[in-house]
């Protein structure tokens, strides 16, 4: 077993006083005497593991699957395609919540319910959920009244009112269930990737 260095290195900045000497920020690194010496030869094989991760890719099949259905809601409601919707936050259904509970349902599925993994990626998915639907929405709200005082004030000036915010930045409590809704099922419908040959 090799024997573990840990650097220390220092560097100027205001984030600890110390006294006379002024301030002196500190970065651990924990690294291996073999792993200094070499570089890493297993990238082309990490680069191949990150895309045999059947979980990470259902989870994202979910993520492009909520924006395709995002692209096609906005076709059927406004009769032309806005190519926008793909790249914009919010809309319905949430892409996020897609992706996140597609991810959480993998890892439940491939392995196990009762284990941390899957605990882990629950909470995740819970916090991103809220996100989107509690902190987001409320931003979005605040900058739909904020873009209409400045309207308001500054109507007879243009020139000074300048950007307006980013209203749609959330989704509502429905979209958000929809997307969670999406990734669940696709993660389901996927559920033979999971297991191995």
């Amino acid at each position: 077993m090799e024997s573990p260095i840990i650097l220390l290195l220092v560097s100027t900045s205001r984030t600890r006083n110390f006294g006379k000497r002024g301030y002196i920020k500190y970065f651990l690194i924990h690294t291996t005497a073999a792993n200094i010496n070499k570089p890493n030869q297993n990238t082309m094989q990490d680069i191949g593991d990150i895309l045999d991760n059947r979980v990470l890719l259902v989870a994202l099949i979910a993520c492009v699957t909520a924006q395709i259905l995002k692209l096609l809601i906005e076709l059927i409601r406004n009769g032309k395609v806005n190519a926008s919707v793909l790249v914009n936050t919010g809309g319905m259904p949430s892409a996020h919540s897609a992706l996140v509970t597609a991810l959480a349902t993998g890892v439940g599925q491939s392995l196990g319910w009762a284990t941390p993994d899957f605990a882990l990626a629950t909470v995740f998915a819970i916090i991103v959920m809220y996100d989107a639907a509690g902190v987001r929405q409320a931003a979005g709200k605040q900058a739909r009244i904020l873009n209409q005082m400045i309207d308001e004030l500054f109507h007879e000036h243009p020139e000074i009112a300048g950007d307006r915010l980013k209203e749609l930045l959330g989704h509502t409590p429905f979209q958000v269930i929809a997307g969670s809704a999406l990734g669940v099922t696709i993660s389901w419908l996927a559920r033979s990737a999971y297991i191995s040959p």
